[in-house]
């Protein structure tokens, strides 16, 4: 734990990304409100809207038709996760051209080291920024910046005055501005830990800042309370590298794919995406689950361990053993209106001690039939070979969606 004494994070958020690069893609969605939806439907729930349809009201999770409703005049657009990360990859190639991008948070998020001079010159720097991004980007794909002593200072710098901000947060200032913010304008703070905070008597951030490090760690039940309050105070926390413990993907099912065979066609992709992702990382899994919520309400889940393996033939084979354990005694109409599949026990390729006692070792040439396909596939830049028929999924970008945290590579879409 250090304690700077300047500004030396400078952190880019970017305002309501995919609705704003939908906008500069489409002259005539410039001056009107936008919302992007994960699935082209009526029921489908909004993912984000620009900022002129939320000061109309509309809000991110609100239904397709009760957007409308609440602005007819707003225009809405299927989520295109190639292109936003295509547009991602373009913005960090413009960051980088006048400072290195020294973290990616997520799509629309990063975070630069400001050195030597570049930290008394925080302002002008993030206005060069500013000023390429309109250049080479478009002046629709907005970046709000931050800058402070730290990442977590300048991240709510950056999120302080949007859209289109610029927040400087220096050692002298503090704590100054935090005392106008809420306790949920921080990082970390959902509301479940909010309604922690406010039953310790914990009611504002300058409560908060009163407290002591041991106070913080004690509400919170871990370090990361104290972590958080040094963190408002400007200190410089070292974190521990984090690793790899799982590869999945989930998917919320339209009307026509909520039966229980179109659900398994859709779980059949995800997990031959979590797989050749895994495969691409040099890992292999050790144990799988599934897990499916169905309507109205309910959800079920199943999870089993085998040998490691990481070839598309067993990992389905597992895969389809749990789906038909799930579906034991559903009623007939049953319907799924969620799906996902994780892949657990992670260890890098060859890491793992075999089973001598495994009725069933592994079969080499399933790994090398899964590698061939793989590189066909990579060769060609899509899917022209897979493992049983490759159905259409409404939305498409099964298991190349952008997630918290995750930027799918150009691979992610085949």
């Amino acid at each position: 734990m250090r304690l700077p004494k300047e500004i030396e994070k400078l952190y880019i958020d970017f305002d309501a990304f995919f609705a704003n690069v939908e906008k500069q893609l489409d002259p005539s969605a410039r001056e009107r409100p936008v919302g992007v939806t994960s699935l082209p439907s009526e029921h489908a729930a909004l993912i984000t809207c620009c900022y002129m349809a939320k000061a109309q009201g509309i809000k991110r999770g609100m239904r397709v038709s009760e957007a409308r409703k609440l602005c007819p005049d707003i225009i809405i657009k299927p989520a295109r996760h190639d292109i936003y990360v295509r547009c991602h990859n373009k913005i960090l190639e413009t960051i980088g051209n006048i400072i290195p991008v020294t973290k990616v948070w997520s799509v629309d998020e990063a975070e630069c080291t400001l050195m030597g001079r570049e930290r008394r010159e925080g302002r002008e720097l993030a206005e060069r920024i500013k000023k390429a991004l309109a250049d080479k980007i478009g002046t629709c794909i907005t970046p709000s910046i931050g800058l402070s002593t730290n990442q977590f200072l300048a991240k709510v710098a950056a999120e302080m005055y949007k859209p289109n901000g610029l927040t400087l947060l220096p050692p002298e200032a503090l704590p100054g501005p935090l005392f106008d913010l809420k306790l949920t304008d921080l990082p970390g703070i959902s509301k479940n830990m909010e309604r922690r905070l406010i039953a310790s008597g914990i009611l504002s951030i300058k409560d908060f800042w009163n407290i002591t490090g041991k106070q913080a760690r004690a509400i919170w039940g871990n370090v990361e309370g104290e972590r958080m309050w040094a963190q408002l105070r400007g200190y410089e926390i070292s974190r521990p590298e984090t690793t790899r413990r799982m590869f999945g993907h989930s998917r919320l099912l339209s009307r026509e794919w909520s039966r229980p065979d179109k659900a398994l066609d859709c779980l059949r992709l995800l997990t031959v995406k979590a797989a050749y992702r895994m495969r691409r990382e040099g890992f292999t899994a050790g144990s799988m689950s599934i897990s499916v919520g169905l309507q109205p309400e309910g959800r079920r889940g199943r999870q089993t361990s085998f040998t490691a393996c990481s070839d598309d033939f067993r990992l389905s084979g597992h895969m389809t053993r749990l789906y038909e354990e799930v579906c034991t005694g559903l009623p007939p109409r049953a319907r799924f209106r969620q799906i996902s599949v994780m892949l657990h026990d992670i260890v890098p390729k060859g890491t793992r001690t075999g089973d001598l006692f495994d009725e069933k070792p592994h079969n080499p040439k399933w790994l090398a039939a899964t590698k061939t396909m793989d590189a066909l596939n990579e060769k060609h830049g899509s899917c022209v070979i897979s493992l049983g028929p490759r159905a259409k999924m409404p939305g498409g970008y099964v298991g190349g969606k952008i997630a918290f945290g995750r930027v799918p590579d150009a691979k992610d879409f085949y």
